[in-house]
């Protein structure tokens, strides 16, 4: 599978983000085939009609929709190429990191790694115009290069990335409420880097140098689900990804993602899905997606 990586701008500024207008990118996004990026991409789709195959999930895509993609999540464009218009901001999480002085300030953006809600909303055409309006200042800054322009780019990303943060949470009613503390988001940080090794409670308390209690209590009140439920998603999501895009068996997967045998991955399976691996995987291909 193709990983389409991050470029650095030809731009003044050397930063690790960048904004295209889709008619920079067409075969990208108007290709069949599946693949995936090292960056983050927040796609504004100003007129559009096709579909996303992304996350294992099916989103359509219409007029006035905005689209979050994480790193490395694969996806499959199905999109008209007749009057499709839209712009796509670009990132690298250490873009985030070094500017925003947070490293775990992607896991408080709820769109971003996330398994529960759709990875779009739809937007008013005058909100999304003017969110059209603040990304060309921002491409305006990377090609008109000032010795401010880099602080420029820095507040109007900030302010994008909340506001499209807010209209997220009251189109899915969630919470925006800071945590008092990171635990939520360094869990949830820790199982996108273990979660094929290591997919108990106790190793992750560990790490945290917590209890199993207060990394329940945390995580409970910032996701509204346990942590033994969100490292279940999220284990659930591997296989899932494996079961689609890896060609490999059952035992293989299972051997892969440390199960001590593969009736106990098909037993989770089952028990997380209320199907057997095999007749997700047939349904998948015969474009029913659950």
């Amino acid at each position: 599978m193709k990983t389409i990586k991050f470029h650095k701008t030809e731009c003044g500024v050397e930063v690790l983000l960048n904004v295209l207008h889709g008619d920079m990118l067409s075969e990208r996004y108007l290709e069949r085939d599946t693949y995936n990026t090292d960056f983050f991409e927040i796609l504004l789709f100003k007129t559009a009609k096709g579909s996303l195959i992304l996350n294992q999930q099916k989103i359509d895509i219409t007029d006035n929709t905005i689209v979050f993609i994480s790193p490395f999540q694969k996806r499959k464009w199905t999109l008209e190429k007749e009057g499709l218009d839209y712009t796509v901001l670009v990132f690298q999480e250490n873009f985030l990191n070094d500017f925003f002085s947070d490293k775990f300030f992607t896991y408080r953006l709820l769109y971003f790694y996330q398994l529960n809600y759709p990875l779009k909303i739809g937007i008013e055409k005058e909100e999304l115009q003017k969110a059209l309006g603040q990304l060309m200042e921002i491409k305006s800054e990377l090609i008109n290069t000032r010795t401010d322009s880099i602080h420029i780019i820095r507040s109007l990303t900030y302010y994008l990335l909340l506001k499209f943060n807010r209209i997220y949470a009251d189109a899915n009613n969630l919470s925006i409420d800071r945590a008092e503390n990171n635990f939520a988001y360094q869990f949830k940080q820790l199982l996108e880097t273990h979660i094929r090794q290591k997919q108990r409670i106790d190793y992750y308390a560990d790490l945290l140098n917590v209890s199993r209690i207060t990394i329940n209590t945390c995580v409970k009140k910032q996701f509204n689900v346990t942590a033994t439920e969100l490292l279940k998603q999220r284990l659930l999501f591997e296989i899932k990804n494996d079961l689609i895009h890896s060609g490999k068996t059952i035992a293989e997967i299972a051997y892969d993602l440390d199960f001590s045998e593969p009736g106990h991955l098909m037993r989770f399976f089952k028990t997380q899905t209320g199907i057997t691996s095999s007749q997700f995987l047939s349904d998948y291909q015969n474009g029913i997606f659950s």
